[in-house]
């Protein structure tokens, strides 16, 4: 049997990723399993940019990946970037075993809003099944519903569901 790997990095105790394993599960019909990597993320860290870039961790990720994964996906809190943009919510390789997702654009207080663990956590939860469906081969879905869809802005990924479509699920095998 093989597993969806959950792997916090350098999270916080309180966060709480219960409802991220149902609806991963749920979603790609994959059990999943939460497991701590060995993570060197001030290794990632840009002092010019004050932010970790994602590919790095991405690749730390996939490194000496479980026997049983077919996919990993590492969840932190820290502001992620790819070299050719400001910011990304997450990254994963189209086809590939690793995504990597992060709250800290995810959560209000990052736009002077307050708290909101709820909203949080949803939209983790989109940006996770997002990360994980372009390691299952999928493009960005012009489905606005659709959790493939893309979100430059956050306001994009309130928007959306945390499901995929109809398109979607077809395109990787599920009903």
């Amino acid at each position: 049997m093989s597993y969806i790997y959950l792997v916090p990095i350098h999270l916080h105790r309180s966060v709480n990723l219960e409802e991220l394993t149902r609806c991963v599960e749920n979603t790609f019909g994959v059990r999943t399993k939460t497991r701590s990597f060995k993570i060197d993320l001030p290794g990632t860290y840009d002092p010019i940019r004050k932010q970790y870039n994602s590919s790095l961790i991405l690749r730390q990720l996939i490194a000496y990946p479980p026997v049983d994964a077919c996919k990993i996906l590492g969840i932190t809190a820290v502001d992620l970037f790819i070299p050719i943009l400001t910011y990304v919510f997450g990254e994963a390789q189209l086809d590939g075993i690793g995504a990597v997702v992060s709250l800290h654009r995810l959560q209000n207080q990052f736009y002077g809003l307050p708290e909101n663990h709820t909203l949080m956590k949803d939209r983790l939860i989109k940006e996770a099944v997002h990360e994980l469906g372009h390691t299952f081969g999928l493009l960005h879905c012009t489905n606005p519903g659709c959790a493939l869809n893309a979100s430059t802005y956050v306001e994009n990924i309130d928007q959306k569901s945390h499901e995929l479509c109809i398109d979607c699920r077809e395109a990787i095998g599920l009903r």
